[in-house]
């Protein structure tokens, strides 16, 4: 069944007064709200739900309003239910009448809506911005026909992996499990694998690789001989074996990879998906996440400079070899045929489509380059403030989402905040130009009193 979106029919109540006879309109957010198609956002997320009986979902701007206000002020899901009803502001943005005294969503509502909509379907929200930039006079369409592209790590929520800690954490959940499913098992190494592990890292602390190498091989028998003794245990249970068959193997390739050994790895139990990904940075040499496509405007909008495009990019390709899928992913997005798309030398050797291959221009490159082109490539590194925003603002910076989805929803509703978050201040700063502006007198005062 589909939502039952919420219209505005100018309902009174007797006992409650409506939100917009306690708020001020002309704030930012409220104007915001306004300017909104909903419309769009409704027919595009409505699409995902099946037209059959049953109770109907929650609406779509309530939803889709809780997602942006999350990524437009770095809040998790626990702090924007407490904010949403404290704020009026907020409950007018989602589409509320009259003020809310307790939440119409459960904390759990946002997740399953994200997990549902997907990355596809969360692309509007980008799509929606960028139109309201357009309707505002923020941007200007010829604005996103010249685009800087560029690739940023989402770092993933998981602590730094080491052998031994990865190791210690694959025996503990072998053994809560087993626990959990009444699997005896006939030894759990429980204690003198913890007194292991901190005799591994007090040994690595101090430099005493030797003593903290043979710790490791302690800790990795202990994890071993677990892993043996519930194979054994489940060998004649199939259900048991469905159980079991994940955490095994993960727990077989935690055991099994070495330092230089080649492949895919597993940094994270709760993320396997998660890659070591290393930049050239000084100050982090490895980031644990994923890598993220990430492009902006060439030149500074008059309302700032807006994200055009993000998407994640598993498998931790080759920059340049990204411009393939990003590119017409990006054109189908925007609508806009691009004439200029500037990179940094981490491009060379890229795979761009045919019709863009001399749209390209990288940092550094001489030849096809003329002065005004040189001119806009010395504008290539502002993208990395965008960047550096969508990190530390509107969280891409540490993703808690989970899976490999959880990566790509992350991104797209931090380039969406982003957006919006810019949207926030010129629909501030409109207001206030027009607050200033001085009153011209009527023509009538001008006029002189008769004689």
């Amino acid at each position: 069944m589909r939502p039952k979106e919420r219209r505005d029919g100018g309902q009174r109540d007797l006992f409650r007064a409506r939100l917009d006879q306690i708020v001020d309109m002309g704030h930012p957010l409220a104007k915001l709200g306004k300017t909104i198609d909903w419309g769009f956002l409704e027919q595009r997320f409505g699409a995902v739900y099946p037209d059959v009986p049953g109770r109907p979902p929650l609406p779509t701007r309530l939803m889709a309003g809780l997602a942006i206000l999350k990524h437009m002020h770095d809040l998790s899901d626990e702090a924007l239910c407490d904010r949403w009803l404290e704020n009026p502001y907020f409950q007018l943005f989602c589409g509320e009448e009259f003020f809310a005294h307790q939440l119409p969503f459960d904390r759990s509502s946002l997740t399953r809506w994200r997990q549902r909509m997907g990355e596809e379907k969360l692309a509007a929200l980008v799509q929606e911005s960028l139109s309201v930039a357009t309707r505002t006079g923020a941007a200007s369409p010829k604005d996103f026909a010249k685009v800087i592209v560029d690739t940023t790590v989402q770092e993933k929520a998981v602590a730094f992996p080491t052998d031994a800690r990865l190791m210690h954490r694959a025996r503990e959940r072998l053994v809560r499990l087993a626990k959990k499913h009444g699997v005896a098992l006939r030894q759990s190494y429980e204690r003198i694998g913890k007194h292991a592990l901190i005799a591994h890292q007090r040994y690595a602390h101090a430099k005493q690789f030797k003593r903290a190498g043979k710790v490791l091989r302690k800790i990795r028998t202990y994890l071993g001989r677990v892993e043996r003794d519930v194979a054994r245990r489940i060998k004649d249970n199939e259900a048991l074996r469905d159980v079991f068959r994940r955490p095994l193997y993960l727990a077989e390739r935690v055991r099994e990879q070495r330092q230089k050994s080649r492949g895919r790895k597993v940094y994270s139990l709760h993320a396997p998906e998660v890659e070591c990904i290393g930049k050239g940075k000084a100050h982090r040499p490895y980031e644990f996440g994923v890598k993220v496509s990430v492009a902006t405007t060439l030149h500074r909008s008059k309302g700032g400079q807006f994200v055009a495009h993000v998407q994640a990019l598993p498998g931790n390709p080759y920059d340049g070899h990204t411009l393939a899928q990003v590119i017409p992913d990006m054109e189908k997005q925007i609508g806009v045929s691009f004439s200029r798309i500037v990179a940094d030398r981490g491009y060379r050797g890229h795979n761009a489509p045919a019709e863009h291959k001399f749209s390209v221009f990288i940092a550094g490159q001489k030849r096809r380059v003329t002065e005004a082109i040189k001119r806009e490539l010395r504008r290539r590194s502002a993208v990395e403030p965008v960047i550096g925003h969508l990190k530390s603002d509107h969280r891409m910076g540490r993703n808690f989402l989970a899976h490999a989805q959880g990566d790509a929803i992350n991104a797209i509703l931090a380039a969406a905040g982003y957006n919006f978050r810019r949207l926030l201040a010129w629909l501030a700063l409109l207001c206030a130009v027009i607050l200033a502006a001085p009153v011209r007198p009527s023509s009538s005062q001008n006029r002189p009193a008769a004689a």
